[in-house]
Order: structure tokens, then C-alpha cells, then sequence
């Protein structure tokens, strides 16, 4: 039998009613709070209107079958209100589902977000449970994130252009539970800079220590999808790793970066001559011409050969790489002489992930690297510095290559 008919909301006394209550101080939210009657009745009147619409549109005989009761969890409390049925048990209302308990709340993406934002199981448990009284499973938070995977898959294997004038490449490290204990793991990012002169993820590759090995296993996956040609790679000084660049890309020219070799020296370096070292290497890497800037280089040899012979020797046998960008005008140099960029993205990698220990999975780390670069590179919107007065140089000096990709 259909429960009595409900008596109509009176807006004129509610409205009174709520301005004496506060009046008195009374809150305005939360289960007895002064509002929650209007919400109260807005859902119920939503839910009616629904099963009627319903009703009418049925082939089948279908009448009203009564109501139920639930409480609704929502962003200003919690409100228990009546749903209505259907004999037939066919509606299925939208306002609030029929298993739903909490409005307006998309769940899945509050905790990716949080995710997103290197929260962990416990502080997203936390976070919900304080603001919607709810209680979620470390293994739901789980489930929930796991519906990233496929999305990296996905931007993993997207096609990239023909040409890109610039790459970095570089490695960082984190700390991974692997069969039961803690390991370490290289994250090989790569970033090019495209033909428009914006920057570009080109992928993120996780593997168990960093070597050139594995660089060529992330070489051949960038050929696969797509890159015929790079001008210029710009990496630090690993063994192997020049020569794995050049065994795809034979073309490309290979600059290590200034600035990791002059950090590498002055680690070698007495706290006294750092000063005094560091004003002569000027010379050297701030040259104008390469020419003199190996005049310069036998100079500080002179000055610093006899103290610190295996710095000197380091300049000396990384010369042709370290030199390339001299042959370059200003704004290529720019570019080209540190893996300042790519650095600046690990920065902000780390600036989530640093409150980490040891991730619980590689998929654990993916899923937080994939969010955390999507926010990164959503800023990407803007070419580098003077990419115009770049790319006619550019396309002055690798003239044949660039026209690939007009």
C-alpha cells in the first residue's frame, strides 16, 4: 500500500523558521543543520518528478509502490530522505541512484586527484572519511588509480614527429618494493623540442639501474614510434651512452652537458682552490670560439695541472663532446650546452614524490609519474625563448634534415 500522501513544502515557513534558527547561532549544515530541510526536500521532489516522468513513458502497467528511506551523504552533511518505488522495480533514477549514498561526488576523481598530488592510501582514507563519512579500502584506492594504466599504455605508444631539432635525456631514481624488498630503479626521461620550438615528453621508461644498455632499448622504442632524425642530444657523461645515441641515430650530434662536468671537477677540488679554479674554467667554457676556448684549456692546465691532474685529464678527454655548441650562434648555444631542462623536470617530480619511501610497485610509481607530468607539461603551452631567430638558424645548418618534417 502507497504511504500518505506528503504534505506540500511550506517555503514562506521554512524560511522563517530558518531565520530564528539563525538567529540563535545555529549551524547551517550537517545532519540538524538549518538548510538541510530545503536539501531535504529538493531531492525528494527531484526523485518524484523522476518516477513519474518514468511512469508515463512505461509501455507496461506501472504504478507508484511506496517509499523507502536512506541517508544521502553529501558535501554539507548527511540528509536522510524518502526515494520512491516503482511495482515493477524498472526505475532507475539519476538525481541518486538506487545503490548511490553520496551526491554530488565524483569518487574516482577526487582520488586520483589526491593521487595526483602524491597523497597517500592513508591521507586519501583520511581525506574522505572527514569529508563525505566515508570509509575506502587501500584495495579500492588501488582499483580506482589502476584505471590510469591503461592511459599510460596509451601515451607510451603514441606516434611522435619525424625531426626534433633538441633531446635530453636523463635519469632518476627512486626506490621500489620488488619480491619482497626495496630496490632501485632508474626513470629514463626523455624531452625533445619540436619543430614549433615547444617542449614535448617524449616518454618515461622504468628500469632497474641506469646504463647504456637500456638507453638503447629506449632509443630504438622513440624509432619505433615515429623519430627519423634528432640534431642534437644533450646528456650527461654515462659510459656507453653517446655511442647508443649514435647507433640509432647516426646523424645526431652529441653535446654533454657543461654544466654536470664542471659539478664533476668541482668535487675533486679543495674548499680553498674552488674560487680560484672556478674564475679560470670560466675562460674555458664561456669562450667565444672554441679556439679559444682550448687556448684557454691548456692555460688551465698550467695553472692547475700539477694539482689536480685527473680533473684536467676529464676536460681533456670529454673535449669533443663538451665542445660541440661552440660551433653554434648564441641561441642554439643556449640550448644546448646543459640538461638544465630536463633537470628542472626532475625538480618538479620530485617536488611530489619526495615524502616517499619505497613505492609499493613499479605500476605504483608509473601511475604517480604519469599524473604529476600531466600537470607539468599542461604548462607547456609556450615556445622556448626566441625559437623564430633558432629555427632560421636552424634550418641554415641542417637544411636538408628539416625539410622531413615540412
Amino acid at each position: 500500500m502507497e504511504n500518505q500522501e506528503k504534505q506540500p513544502f511550506d517555503f514562506e515557513a521554512f524560511k522563517k523558521q530558518a531565520a530564528s534558527r539563525l538567529k540563535k547561532g545555529e549551524t547551517l549544515l550537517g545532519k540538524e543543520g538549518v538548510f538541510t530541510p530545503l536539501l531535504k526536500e529538493f531531492l525528494e521532489e527531484a526523485l518524484t518528478g523522476e518516477l513519474e516522468a518514468h511512469l508515463e513513458s512505461q509501455d507496461e502497467p506501472n504504478r507508484k509502490n511506496g517509499k523507502g528511506k536512506k541517508q544521502v551523504r553529501t558535501s554539507v552533511g548527511k540528509v536522510e530522505i524518502e526515494t520512491p518505488r516503482d511495482r515493477n522495480g524498472t526505475f532507475e533514477p539519476e538525481i541518486i541512484g538506487k545503490r548511490q549514498k553520496t551526491l554530488g561526488v565524483d569518487l574516482d576523481r577526487q582520488i586520483i586527484a589526491l593521487y595526483a598530488r602524491g597523497a597517500s592510501y592513508s591521507d586519501i582514507r583520511d581525506h574522505l572519511s572527514e569529508m563525505y563519512d566515508l570509509d575506502i579500502s587501500p584495495a579500492t584506492i588501488s582499483r580506482v588509480t589502476d584505471k590510469i594504466l591503461p592511459l599510460i599504455q596509451e601515451w607510451r605508444s603514441r606516434p611522435l614527429e619525424r625531426v626534433y631539432p633538441f633531446v635530453w635525456l636523463d635519469a632518476i631514481h627512486y626506490k621500489v618494493r620488488h619480491e619482497g624488498r626495496v630496490v632501485n630503479r632508474a626513470v629514463y626521461c626523455v624531452i625533445g623540442l619540436n619543430q614549433e620550438g615547444f617542449k614535448e615528453l617524449l616518454g618515461m621508461y622504468i628500469g632497474e639501474n641506469e646504463g647504456s644498455k637500456f638507453w638503447l632499448q629506449v632509443l630504438t622504442d622513440l624509432q619505433n614510434r615515429g623519430i627519423e632524425d634528432i640534431f642534437i642530444a644533450c646528456i650527461d657523461n654515462l659510459p656507453g651512452f653517446a655511442e647508443a645515441i649514435e647507433s640509432i641515430f647516426p646523424q645526431t650530434e652529441i653535446q654533454l652537458c657543461v654544466v654536470h662536468q664542471i659539478r664533476n671537477s668541482q668535487k675533486y677540488l679543495s674548499y680553498k682552490d674552488v674560487k680560484p679554479f672556478m674564475k679560470d674554467l670560466q675562460t674555458v667554457y664561456k669562450a667565444t670560439t672554441k679556439e679559444q676556448a682550448e687556448r684557454n684549456l691548456e692555460q688551465l692546465a698550467v695553472n692547475w695541472g700539477q694539482r689536480y691532474p685527473k680533473v684536467i685529464e676529464s676536460w681533456r678527454k670529454n673535449w669533443p663532446r663538451l665542445s660541440n655548441y661552440f660551433q653554434y650562434v648564441k641561441e642554439i648555444r643556449r640550448i644546448m650546452y646543459t640538461t638544465n631542462i630536463i633537470e628542472g623536470f626532475h625538480r618538479q617530480l620530485r617536488a611530489v614524490t619526495k615524502t616517499k619511501g619505497a613505492f609499493q610497485s613499479e605500476d605504483a610509481l608509473m601511475k604517480l609519474l604519469f599524473l604529476v607530468q600531466e600537470n607539468i607539461t599542461s604548462k607547456w603551452n609556450k615556445p622556448v625563448h626566441n625559437w623564430n631567430q633558432t629555427l632560421a638558424q636552424l634550418s641554415i645548418i641542417f637544411s636538408e634534415r628539416l625539410k622531413l618534417n615540412i
